[in-house]
């Protein structure tokens, strides 16, 4: 696991780290020593904790004038035991909700299980977003996409089988999100 690097391509046109509203601005990363582990598997150093001991992510893009955010996943998604939205929803998605944030990309083709509880934290997210608002899953493992749906969890998001099949990691950060759109516009008409 510790060669997973976060996607790193749309690093010239946004850092989380470097941005003043985001909650990891200031943040520091080792390129050499690798100290954060999901059980006993070292990761790379670049992804984020958010005080989950097997969920880290990283905020790869923020727009605050068009409002969306695409974060990036890797470990275990654990509701039971580490309240694992709790942690996500106050450490992250809170502070990019105060900041006009309504439109949210879940990347989670490294996200190799999930075990949910209550759907609360995720309805209440869905609850708080503005207008137009919506939340995407963006290529997440089908065993994953079903713990979910059989915990009611993805009534929260916006689910296509065209978001599970996108490859992402071409487009520009704004050009992933028009097609979001337009799928999401498709689909309501």
């Amino acid at each position: 696991m510790h060669t997973i690097e976060p996607f790193w391509r749309w690093r010239d046109k946004y850092t989380a780290e470097d941005d003043e509203l985001s909650p990891f601005y200031g943040r520091e990363y080792s390129e050499m020593y690798f100290s954060s582990a999901i059980y006993d598997h070292y990761i790379h150093p670049q992804w984020d904790f958010i005080e989950s001991p097997t969920l880290y992510i990283k905020i790869l893009f923020t727009d605050y004038e068009e409002g969306f955010s695409i974060i990036e996943f890797i470990g275990e998604w654990n509701d039971v035991i580490h309240n694992d939205i709790m942690q996500l929803k106050v450490e992250v998605i809170d502070i990019l909700l105060s900041e006009g944030i309504n439109k949210f990309v879940l990347i989670g083709e490294n996200i190799l299980n999930m075990h949910a509880d209550e759907d609360c934290y995720y309805e209440e997210w869905f609850s708080e977003l503005e207008a137009g608002g919506w939340i995407v899953p963006i290529n997440f493992r089908d065993h994953v996409l079903q713990e979910m749906e059989q915990n009611n969890i993805l009534n929260y998001f916006e689910i296509n089988e065209l978001f599970n099949e996108m490859n992402w990691r071409k487009l520009e950060p704004e050009n992933l999100i028009d097609v979001i759109e337009e799928i999401i516009v498709r689909r309501l008409n």
